[in-house]
């Protein structure tokens, strides 16, 4: 398995580690009788702000997929993964740096180390594409 294959796997895994905590966590207060089932929404309004934080941060990941996500794919197939092994690892820490404290914080401090790892991936994915274009 390659570098970008892994990473696209773990990236995906993240997501989905995200997805089971908030559910499980959903699902104890549904079973504690403190919410109804009913009264859970997408974005856990009303919920503690841990919670909300749970699914932006959770829906920041399945959102950015389709595009760092993809140029992985695209490299996998196309046999190019030259091209993406050398940063998938820090793509996907980056991910995980910004979840993590989408999740501990929203102070400022912490917005910003957020934003800062965004910036990380984005740079990351615009020198894929390129790279990738280049060598079509």
């Amino acid at each position: 398995m390659t570098s970008s294959a892994w990473v696209l796997t773990a990236f995906i895994g993240w997501a989905l580690a995200l997805l089971i905590l908030m559910e499980a966590l959903r699902a104890r207060l549904v079973a504690s009788g403190r919410v109804a089932s009913n009264a859970i929404t997408p974005d856990n309004a009303g919920l503690s702000p841990f919670m909300q934080r749970l699914a932006r941060a959770h829906a920041n990941c399945v959102e950015s997929l389709a595009v760092f996500g993809g140029l992985l794919l695209v490299a996998i197939a196309t046999q190019r993964s030259g091209i993406t092994d050398p940063l998938a690892i820090w793509l996907l820490v980056a991910r995980i740096v910004q979840s993590s404290v989408h999740l501990a914080s929203t102070s400022v401090a912490a917005v910003n180390l957020r934003f800062a790892a965004f910036v990380v991936q984005l740079a990351i994915a615009a020198y894929w594409t390129l790279r990738l274009l280049a060598s079509a």
